[in-house]
């Protein structure tokens, strides 16, 4: 069978939930690391760095949380893009085989509320940065969060090639900028001696710190193949996972860091993150606070085109679960309006307690995808090993069945051990939480208890019968997505 890199078609994006022929498969794997630096590398990130200082911790134990924190979350997340070349689906529709043709809506919900959470917080951020850079009175100007929603939704209308294209050239500018606001913070922020004192260790801030920044890496795996299902099938597991894992990894922890340096200054920079931004980079020459903040700017508006793009997936698989969906442009444009006016709406009324949300927002998505992660993950790599008959992911009464008990199980199984662990200021304390004054551990009990109850629960599948089924369809799908009809 072909495994032809043909040149990609010019224009709008057609293809959505449906595989991706062999002869449309195109790009480069190195091109993956600039997209997911340039994801971790924006406001939002800067502003996940700030929770150990903000809850009583010191610098160097916070940068020890965060590095811990985002190589444990990248490892999950990586390993989910290894899955796109071998596959040609995008991430959410690989959930089938697991949880069921109906039953896979359980985690697109999920997946749709953190498309819908973190668009509301990043075109905020972004609305701010661009007001602010015209003038402090312009900063909460609403016209600027209008603005960036519909460059955003322009972006992820167009859709895979111009994603990629947008964010490997505006790597180069970011990185230059973050230097910059690195060398300024650097320099003209002290910091005590007992920032970097070891002995002085909080543990319910070392432990928030290191859950916020693995929640925020592992939030990224629900569509992280979106965005190397196009790459050529030869494309080596191993490339895929390497180029994801330091791509998101190094940019997620220099710009984490940063938020934590920034954050012994400036106590308050939780609410007023692109206020404080701007004065850091000023401190370095005047006028740079303007480039910096039009740059994170740009970031974020490519960061909220990719939750778009991932959002219009998962609102079509779901629709795909009641009415079948023929993928075409039209389907793509009404998904992609929905998601962003749903946003939208939110983001203009969004609360001012930014980082109080937002550190309970990435603590209820590493809740509600650490289970999942686990049973996508099991499934993929040690059950069935990477072989699926895609052909039967768009079958109703296929072989994966409507409803995946094992799935679903395993699921609410890792979910119900991590709830007496769980701990969400102002919102819920579990019990074992509370004996240990506060300190949150669920993810090291939901990961480990939902993979081992789903691979006890499915080692009876017949893999290589699945395996020769697979191989009998594979005609059926290519020839099926060449008409751009789901198999």
């Amino acid at each position: 069978m072909s495994t032809s890199t043909a040149t990609p078609t010019r224009g709008l994006e057609v293809r959505s939930i449906d595989y991706v022929p062999l002869n449309e498969r195109h790009g480069k794997v190195s091109h993956i690391g600039p997209l997911w630096f340039m994801s971790n590398a924006q406001i939002a990130t800067l502003a996940t760095g700030l929770i150990s200082i903000t809850t009583g911790g010191n610098l160097i134990w916070s940068f020890i949380a965060i590095v811990l924190g985002i190589l444990i979350g990248t490892f999950f997340m990586a390993a989910h893009s290894s899955q796109g070349p071998q596959l040609g689906l995008p991430q959410m529709i690989q959930s089938r085989p697991q949880f069921g043709y109906i039953g896979a809506l359980l985690v697109w919900l999920f997946a749709y509320i953190q498309y819908a959470g973190f668009n509301i917080f990043n075109s905020v951020l972004a609305g701010e940065a661009v007001g602010g850079a015209i003038s402090p009175q312009q900063a909460a100007n609403p016209l600027w969060i209008w603005v960036v929603t519909i460059i955003a939704v322009v972006i992820a209308l167009v859709g895979y090639d111009l994603i990629h294209s947008f964010e490997r050239y505006l790597m180069y500018v970011t990185v230059a900028v973050l230097v910059l606001l690195t060398v300024s913070a650097l320099v003209h922020i002290h910091v005590p001696a007992s920032q970097f004192d070891l002995s002085h260790f909080n543990a319910v801030a070392f432990f928030g710190q290191l859950g916020v920044a693995a929640g925020y890496q592992i939030s990224w795996a629900i569509y992280v193949s979106d965005y190397s299902r196009y790459l050529p099938r030869t494309t080596s597991t191993n490339s895929t996972f390497q180029w994801t894992f330091w791509g998101s990894a190094l940019g997620g922890i220099w710009v984490m860091f940063l938020g934590s340096w920034v954050a012994v200054a400036y106590k308050d920079i939780g609410a007023n993150t692109v206020e404080d931004l701007k004065k850091v980079a000023d401190l370095l020459f005047p006028g740079f606070g303007v480039v910096a903040l039009i740059v994170a700017a740009l970031g974020l508006v490519s960061v909220t085109a990719l939750n778009m793009y991932g959002g219009s997936l998962t609102l079509i698989s779901s629709i795909d679960s009641f009415v079948k969906v023929r993928p075409t442009l039209r389907i793509r444009i009404v998904t992609l309006v929905i998601t962003a006016a749903i946003s939208l709406a939110f983001a203009l009324f969004a609360t001012e307690n930014f980082l109080g949300d937002f550190n309970a927002f990435l603590l209820l998505i590493l809740y509600l995808f650490i289970p999942w992660t686990a049973v996508n993950l099991t499934d993929f790599f040690i059950v069935r090993k990477g072989h699926y008959a895609i052909a039967e992911i768009f079958k109703p009464n296929g072989i994966y069945k409507r409803w995946g008990w094992p799935g679903i199980v395993a699921y609410l199984l890792g979910f119900v051990v991590m709830i007496p662990f769980f701990d969400v200021a102002g919102f819920y304390e579990g019990p074992v939480s509370k004996a240990m004054g506060g300190v949150d551990i669920s993810l090291f009990i939901g990961l480990p208890v939902a993979a081992v109850a789903y691979w006890l629960m499915t080692r009876h599948i017949d893999v290589a019968s699945e395996r020769a089924l697979a191989e009998t369809q594979a005609k059926e799908i290519e020839e099926a997505a060449a008409h751009h009809e789901l198999p």
